[in-house]
């Protein structure tokens, strides 16, 4: 018998629907999970082309009913459901805790018993982000896995999309029951650290401050609609013929029916408990019958709302960088052709949307050894030309992961006749603000840089690279990319400006 599997899972806890993947290592595939009897079965699986867990729990006298055991049961009245979006409220709500982590809990024993996590990492709303981990911390305490994180959906569902960090990103989700519209920023971008995961445990011990920043997305709009998927339904249900209200067969017919429109223009399914009627129906159809219901309006006024924020935070018509539409309604053409007329060019390929939100929270969570984030950051020396002096300008800060799984690219300008620009580094001083790093394999806390404190310059004599001509106050002369590799050495190398005159590989130092 082979020995267990200890990766990460990853839980993407949903309104509406529930996944759950498994990375057996850092860099290895994906694995969405089907975990019976909890994963639905039929049309809801085959529908968004992966193993969804319905956010269902149903109290019962023994152990509670959760996910597809409350379909097969009919979904009774006393089902809990929505209770995700109560989660990250200023008040705790008792009951939606409880069928939370009923939920939960059901996921962690159905399990395979050749999976042995090692890693544990949920996913929360940016919006009451902070309300939200310290529930799932306490959650966690009791669960047998060594190292608990938690990401931001918005910054895991860009990144899982291939977005880079500093990216200000217009993520639209359709789920079954709500549309929400938001727009946010990544953390990360030049000179910052890229986006990680917040570790909950580490060792077996907690990490939890309650007075230390969250870090997730900055969000810089948002707005909602109480219209999903199963209003869609519900629609096409009853332009189909379906009596009224439409039983739960004709939904399921209706929904199996919108999703094979998806990838085809015409489609056909049989409605399971109406004798074996048969229904088709075209895409044209459904496009029409959403336009009539006024889809393209309710939208347009999440659109207005999210972009005059926008303009409050100075972002212009082109301070969008890619347009992202997840959940199980992204894949609606009609949806994705509304978001490209809106804002063209930037909507990004919807391949595998329901999984962005997985893919994205793996890749926030390398392993985490003693070797994994600065302790301390640091800068570069540059040429200021609006103050017409030299400043630091950082290049990372604490907590930065390393090795960087891509370069940091820097351009650099020249002052009047200089004939060669040096890379004066620096530590920078740490300030007042509290972080937890990883020192002799231990998790400790200690003050973390800002970027704007002092710094103190590295010893030796600076990297000079000649420039061919002269420079020219103000003139971009060389395009540099920097690195950390598993050793945390700090390399760079580039291109001279305008001609592209490599400079060559250049070591620089280690870090701390």
């Amino acid at each position: 018998m082979p020995p267990p599997s200890q990766g990460t899972l990853a839980i993407d806890l949903g309104t509406s629907t529930t996944l759950v993947g498994w990375q057996g290592s850092p860099g290895a595939p994906l694995e969405l999970l089907r975990l019976p009897p909890l994963s639905a079965t039929g049309s809801d699986a085959a529908a968004a082309a992966a193993p969804l867990i319905p956010s269902l729990v149903l109290p019962t006298t023994l152990q509670p009913l959760v996910g597809q055991q409350v379909l097969d049961a009919g979904r009774p009245p006393e089902t809990r459901a929505g209770f995700k979006t109560r989660l990250a409220g200023d008040s705790a709500d008792a009951s939606a805790r409880w069928a939370a982590e009923r939920l939960l809990d059901a996921i962690w024993r159905a399990l395979p018993a050749a999976l042995q996590p090692h890693r544990l990492v949920l996913t929360a709303p940016v919006e009451g982000y902070g309300a939200y981990r310290h529930w799932l911390a306490a959650w966690a305490e009791a669960l047998p896995v060594a190292e608990v994180a938690l990401v931001d959906e918005s910054t895991a569902a860009a990144l899982g999309a291939g977005l880079a960090p500093g990216s200000v990103v217009l993520v639209l989700d359709m789920g079954a029951g709500t549309t929400d519209l938001s727009l946010v920023r990544l953390e990360g971008g030049q000179g910052r650290a890229a986006p990680m995961a917040e570790l909950l445990r580490f060792g077996g011990r907690p990490l939890l401050r309650p007075d230390r920043s969250p870090r997730c997305a900055r969000v810089l709009g948002k707005a909602g609609l109480g219209l999903g998927g199963q209003d869609i339904d519900r629609w096409w249900a009853e332009a189909l013929g379906a009596p009224q209200p439409p039983p739960p067969d004709w939904l399921q017919a209706a929904e199996q029916l919108k999703c094979a429109l998806s990838s085809a223009d015409e489609a056909a399914v049989t409605v399971l408990g109406a004798a074996g009627r048969r229904l088709r129906g075209r895409r044209r159809d459904l496009e029409q019958l959403l336009e009539q219901r006024g889809l393209p309006e309710r939208l347009e006024a999440l659109m207005a709302s999210v972009e005059a924020a926008a303009r409050r935070a100075g972002l212009g018509d082109g301070g969008i960088d890619a347009v992202l539409a997840v959940g199980g309604g992204s894949q609606l053409p009609w949806l994705r052709r509304w978001l490209d007329q809106r804002l063209p060019g930037r909507l990004l390929p919807g391949d595998r949307p329901i999984e962005a939100v997985v893919r994205g929270a793996l890749a926030m969570t390398p392993a985490l050894q003693v070797k994994d984030v600065l302790s301390r950051g640091v800068s570069l020396r540059i040429w200021d030309r609006r103050q017409g002096r030299r400043r630091w300008h950082p290049l990372y800060l604490a907590g930065q992961a390393w090795p960087t799984p891509d370069p940091l690219e820097l351009v650099l300008r020249a002052g009047e006749a200089e004939t060669a620009l040096e890379l004066q580094l620096g530590t920078i001083a740490a300030g007042a603000r509290g972080e937890v790093v990883l020192i002799d394999d231990r998790p400790v806390l200690r003050a973390a840089d800002d970027g704007g404190g002092p710094v103190n310059p590295w010893p030796g004599a600076p990297l000079q690279l000649p420039l061919a001509a002269p420079g020219r106050d103000g003139d971009d002369r060389l395009r540099l990319r920097f690195r950390i590799d598993d050793r945390r050495q700090l390399w760079v190398e580039g291109e001279e400006l305008p001609d592209g005159r490599s400079i060559g590989v250049h070591r620089l130092g280690i870090l701390d």
